[in-house]
C-alpha cells in the first residue's frame, strides 16, 4: 500500500503531471487547442486508472491550473474520481526582488486561494511547500496550515526537494504529519541512490544533508513521489543524451520485450521496485504514452534486472 493510501484511500500508484498544461510559460492566453490538449491528457489519465493530479501554482505562470479548472467546469463531477495536488512558494523575479522562495504564512494563504480560483474547486487533497526556503520559520508555516485546514481548503500537506533535516524542523511545529516529499527521482537522476550505496567512500564524493532522506521517510511513513520521473524519455524513445544513456536504453528496450510491456513501464518499474513504494508523477501529456505509463504498475522487476539497470545507469560496476 502507498503511504498516502492510508489518508487518501483509492489514489493511484502514479500521478499525471500537470506541468505541461495550458501552452507556454508567458503571459499569451490559452487557446482552444491548448484547452483540448489538457483534456484529453486528463482523460486519458482517468481511462487508464491514474486518479491523482499533480500542480503548481507556477506551472506555465498558472495556465496549468486554469486549463484544468475549466475542464471541471464542464465537467464538474469528475472532481470526485479524482485527488489534486498542488504547490506553492516559489516567487518569480519582480520589480521588487530577484527569484525567490517564500514560506510566509501571507504568500501560502494567497497562493491556496489563487489555485482554488484556477483549478474550480473548493479544496486541494495536498498541498506541497515547492522548494526550501531558508528563512523558513515553522510555527509561521504551521499557523498557515492551520487556517487553511480549519476553512476546508486544503486536506493535507507536504514538501517537495526537501531533506529529512529540514523536514524534521518543520514538522516539530505541525499538529499533523507531513505525507508527502517530491524528489528528484529517475533511472538517469540517481543522486539519491549513490548516496545510501557509498556511505563513507570515496566513489560517492561529496555529501549533503539529502542523505538518508528516503530512508527517513520511508520510517515515517511520508510517501516519496519521483519527479522527473521518466528521465526525458531519454530510455524510451528520445534521443540519449551520451553513450552511457544509449546502452541504459538499450538495456530497457531488451527488458521490454522480456517483461511484454513498454520501455516507459520498464522506466518506471525501476522505481516502483524500491521498498520505499516510491509514486512516480510522470509528465507526459501524450494519451499513448500516458497508457503504456500505466502497465508499470503490472510488473515486478527481479532483482537482478534491477541492478542491472542501476549499474548500467551509474556506468561502472559497484564497489
Amino acid at each position: 500500500m502507498l503511504a498516502l493510501e492510508q489518508h487518501l484511500p483509492g489514489v493511484s500508484r502514479l500521478a499525471l503531471g500537470c506541468m505541461g498544461l495550458g501552452g507556454g510559460w508567458d503571459d499569451s492566453p490559452v487557446n482552444a487547442a491548448q484547452q483540448q490538449q489538457a483534456a484529453n491528457a486528463i482523460d486519458a489519465a482517468l481511462d487508464n486508472g491514474i486518479n491523482l493530479f499533480d500542480h503548481a501554482d507556477i506551472y506555465t505562470r498558472g495556465k496549468a491550473e486554469q486549463v484544468f479548472g475549466r475542464y471541471l467546469a464542464q465537467a464538474p463531477a469528475k472532481r470526485t474520481q479524482m485527488f489534486l495536488q498542488t504547490k506553492c512558494a516559489i516567487r518569480f523575479a519582480d520589480e521588487y526582488a530577484p527569484g525567490r522562495y517564500d514560506f510566509s504564512p501571507e504568500h501560502i494563504i494567497a497562493s491556496v486561494e489563487q489555485s482554488l480560483r484556477r483549478l474550480n474547486t473548493d479544496y486541494i487533497d495536498v498541498l506541497l511547500l515547492h522548494r526550501p526556503d531558508p528563512l523558513m520559520q515553522p510555527e509561521h508555516v504551521a499557523a498557515a496550515f492551520e487556517q487553511l485546514t480549519a476553512q476546508g481548503k486544503v486536506h493535507h500537506f507536504g514538501v517537495s526537494n526537501m531533506g529529512w533535516a529540514q523536514m524534521q524542523l518543520l514538522q516539530s511545529a505541525l499538529a499533523r504529519p507531513l505525507l508527502v516529499n517530491q524528489l528528484q527521482m529517475s533511472l538517469a537522476d540517481i543522486n539519491w541512490l549513490e548516496e545510501s550505496v557509498l556511505v563513507g567512500m570515496p566513489e560517492g564524493g561529496q555529501r549533503h544533508f539529502g542523505y538518508g532522506t528516503v530512508e527517513y521517510c520511508q520510517q515515517q511513513g511520508v510517501q516519496v513521489q519521483s519527479w522527473g520521473s521518466l528521465a526525458k524519455g531519454v530510455f524510451s524513445g528520445a534521443p540519449p543524451q551520451n553513450a552511457q544513456h544509449a546502452a541504459t536504453a538499450q538495456l530497457v528496450a531488451q527488458l521490454s520485450e522480456h517483461y511484454s510491456c513498454s520501455a516507459e513501464a520498464i522506466v518506471l518499474a525501476w522505481l516502483l521496485r524500491h521498498p520505499s513504494t516510491i509514486q512516480p508523477v510522470i509528465g507526459t501529456i501524450q494519451p499513448a504514452r500516458i497508457a503504456a505509463c500505466t502497465e508499470a504498475c503490472g510488473i515486478t522487476l527481479s532483482r537482478e534486472h534491477w541492478y542491472q539497470l542501476y549499474i548500467s545507469s551509474r556506468g561502472t560496476a559497484l564497489p
